[in-house]
């Protein structure tokens, strides 16, 4: 009989192959797991020639008009998942200085032209949700380095689709350290394009929940301690809900970190990551945290307006290092599946931004997508409903009728033989997990 301890000792007798456990487990789903396991156990084995440029596995490749805003992180840190257009009018810059002027001095949507990409109308529409609400709400946005023009960008964001200002003199939105302090702020992240991943994060916030209040909570680095000490900042700064767009590959020690993404009475959020079906990155992978995954999203002339597929990118897989849940019942993984829920990640159905803090061109207007635009919009989504305390963990998703989720069925992010773990399928699969918002009733 196995125990938690014999299953430890196992796991770090066996630290070469993050795939395997002594958990007894069927075959055919052990074999899938390790077959997705292979091209992330590459990456992290590859050493890139001097001047040459890590992407990240199962998005860039597959989309060549879409770049990960931050490179491959070396061991002990964190990448952030944001995924920028390059094929949108010559990328950034696309709506120009005059438009960025007049949107500064308070122009309303109606006056400029809106740019490409969804904008928060489109996605409430898409998802069902309501226009006000969490007004009572603080959602903190947990990123390394400093975004030094975020509060600027987000007052053009909101401007431009009529949202209703969040700044530092209103009392709506506030930027620290991880710390907790307003000064000194990290070093700036425009170089490493963390600023991008800052920017995307707190619009996507917005356009879920324009009421609510934003904080941003910034690490001095992307290493794992200084992360995971941004978080606890944030929940005793009194976030409601927190968004971690950001993820490395679980390993030997990452599992230290678990407490610090474990707050009970606050709904932690995090990305699944942008490499499909393999092994999972956490903290999405811990119990406590829901691991928002992502989708295509469509217009179709359908009685909802919209279809989805599940996002080649999206990322999912099968936990070695975190046992299952209770309250999680899926028959083909041992430990922690991923994802929970999701909504639109694809950046060919993406998003619109606005960011300027970055070392792609100009700055300005373009579409983004990744798990990074689906983790601070759920959390939104969450802090809509207005109740954070019951987000413990995911079980809530579980148990949700399922009139408030939209079943996603078609799509894959692998080769899996058609499992449930790579590919959309009626109920829970791992890509999009129990499926996407439909209203605020799972929520």
């Amino acid at each position: 009989m196995t125990t938690p301890a014999t299953r430890q000792q196992a796991r770090q007798d066996q630290e070469f192959d993050p795939r395997m456990s002594a958990r007894p487990i069927r075959t055919a789903p052990l074999i899938r797991t390790l077959r997705a396991a292979v091209p992330a156990l590459l990456v992290a084995l590859a050493l890139p020639a001097a001047g040459s440029t890590a992407h990240a596995v199962g998005t860039v490749t597959a989309q060549p008009h879409v770049v990960p805003a931050c490179g491959a992180a070396p061991a002990g840190q964190a990448r952030c998942f944001a995924l920028l257009r390059t094929d949108v009018h010559g990328g950034l810059g696309v709506r120009g200085p005059a438009a960025a002027a007049k949107a500064r001095a308070g122009a309303t949507a109606a006056d400029t032209a809106l740019p490409a990409g969804y904008g928060p109308a489109d996605l409430r529409a898409a998802y069902g949700l309501p226009s006000t609400g969490g007004a009572d709400q603080t959602i903190a946005l947990v990123d390394a380095y400093d975004d030094p023009t975020a509060e600027a960008d987000l007052a053009v964001y909101r401007a431009t689709y009529g949202l209703p200002p969040c700044t530092t003199d209103n009392g709506c939105f506030r930027k620290v350290n991880q710390r907790g302090d307003t000064a000194p702020l990290p070093a700036s992240g425009a170089t490493s394009n963390w600023a991008t991943e800052t920017g995307l994060d707190l619009e996507m916030a917005s356009a879920a929940c324009p009421q609510c209040h934003l904080l941003l909570v910034e690490a001095d680095d992307p290493v794992l301690s200084d992360l995971a000490a941004a978080v606890d900042t944030s929940v005793a700064l009194g976030a409601t809900e927190v968004s971690n767009s950001y993820g490395g590959t679980e390993a030997h020690g990452t599992v230290g970190y678990a407490k610090d993404y474990s707050h009970p009475g606050v709904a932690m959020v995090a990305s699944t990551g942008d490499s499909g079906y393999t092994v999972p990155p956490f903290p999405a992978a811990y119990s406590s945290v829901v691991a928002v995954g992502g989708t295509s999203l469509t217009r179709a002339d359908t009685d909802r307006g919209w279809q989805e597929t599940a996002w080649a990118g999206a990322g999912s897989g099968c936990s070695a290092w975190v046992d299952k849940p209770a309250w999680q019942q899926d028959t083909d993984c041992p430990g922690r599946t991923i994802a929970d829920v999701s909504v639109v990640a694809d950046p060919d159905t993406g998003p619109a931004v606005y960011v300027t803090s970055t070392p792609r061109g100009s700055g300005g207007w373009t579409i983004a997508g990744g798990t990074s635009a689906s983790a601070p919009y759920v959390a939104g989504v969450i802090a809509l409903a207005g109740d954070p305390g019951t987000f413990t963990d995911a079980s809530r998703l579980y148990a949700a009728p399922a009139a408030g989720l939209n079943d996603v069925t078609e799509g894959a992010n692998g080769t899996c033989d058609g499992d449930y773990l790579c590919t959309a399928v009626p109920g829970y699969d791992g890509p999009t997990g129990n499926g996407t918002p439909n209203g605020l009733s799972a929520f």
